[in-house]
């Protein structure tokens, strides 16, 4: 799996969120949660890109393109997250958790709540 940019994520967790949608609403999703209107070409741009990485497929209506995402949310999480242990933390997830603890990051009760899921 290919690591996306910072934009190519934000592109994809509006796509994620809508399930599926035309370039149109990817913008219009922009211009709600920022206020301001990006340029069609740019957001053509980097779907098109997302689709080359396998990310997206389309179904086409004559000009219009419908998009939809191929990789799970989830399963790129997972990815995102191990590579950010894997870099940062030797691969350690138990390292992780004790510098979130070590900078007050996590409180009591959500170390607890972690415990509990862990003897599920």
């Amino acid at each position: 799996m290919n690591k996306l940019t910072q934009v190519e994520e934000e592109i994809m967790q509006i796509i994620w969120q809508l399930k599926r949608c035309l370039v149109r609403d990817i913008i219009d999703q922009i211009e709600q949660n920022t206020g301001e209107r990006p340029p069609r070409s740019t957001i053509s741009s980097v779907v098109r890109i997302l689709e080359k990485k396998g990310f997206l497929g389309f179904k086409a209506y004559g000009k219009t393109y419908e998009y939809f995402p191929l990789i799970k949310e989830e399963k790129y999480k997972r990815y995102s997250l191990k590579g950010l242990i894997d870099s940062y933390f030797g691969g350690s997830f138990q390292q992780l958790v004790s510098f979130m603890v070590k900078k007050k990051d996590l409180s009591k009760a959500e170390i607890e709540e972690m415990l509990k899921k862990l003897d599920k």
